[in-house]
């Protein structure tokens, strides 16, 4: 399997990037809503948080990886029958995503930097606080983070949507590429 893209398919980075992040995204969002009901007793209230915080920070390194991998490796031209109509629609749907997706973990980071201390990362190494002490923080920064990330979720079904609509409806290879697969008509 290639490494870097073609004209005709993702390679196996983009692939792993991009599988990998939405895997990662629909994950976090189960366990931040998961976490958000525990109750003070229970004994993941504090790993929890801390187990949400570490994978952000690492999807933070990775997304920024995947922003210069699309300069390093661009991805394959649209498939022929798509029209610029479309072709815009993509371009601004996946700004979008990951728009969405950086300012979902920048206000993670400002609810776990407002009181000033650094986040750990699974106990490895320390991200300082770099912005605190702001008026309502946490509570500003929290309300964002969860309405940012239900829209990042819901606009990721939809473009699994689109995904399958190009592959059932307009029976063209836009799907079948991101599965590291050349199509052959």
């Amino acid at each position: 399997m290639q490494l870097r893209n073609s004209t005709s398919r993702y390679g196996w980075v983009s692939m792993f990037l991009h599988w990998g992040v939405a895997l990662t995204v629909f994950g976090m969002f189960a366990l931040g809503l998961w976490m958000v009901g525990l109750g003070y007793y229970d004994p993941w209230r504090k790993a929890g948080p801390d187990l949400h915080k570490s994978i952000g920070l690492v999807l933070f390194f990775f997304m920024l990886l995947r922003v210069v991998w699309r300069f390093v490796s661009p991805p394959p031209p649209p498939t022929p029958n798509q029209g610029r109509a479309t072709r815009l629609a993509a371009t601004l749907g996946h700004l979008f995503i990951y728009l969405d997706l950086f300012l979902v973990m920048i206000a993670g980071y400002l609810i776990s930097t407002a009181d000033g201390v650094g986040i750990s990362v699974f106990g490895l190494f320390e991200v300082p606080a770099l912005v605190s002490g702001l008026p309502n923080q946490a509570d500003t920064a929290g309300t964002v983070h969860l309405y940012l990330a239900w829209v990042l979720v819901i606009f990721a079904v939809l473009h699994g949507m689109a995904a399958l609509k190009h592959h059932f409806i307009d029976r063209d290879a836009t799907l079948v590429r991101m599965l590291g697969r050349t199509v052959r008509r």
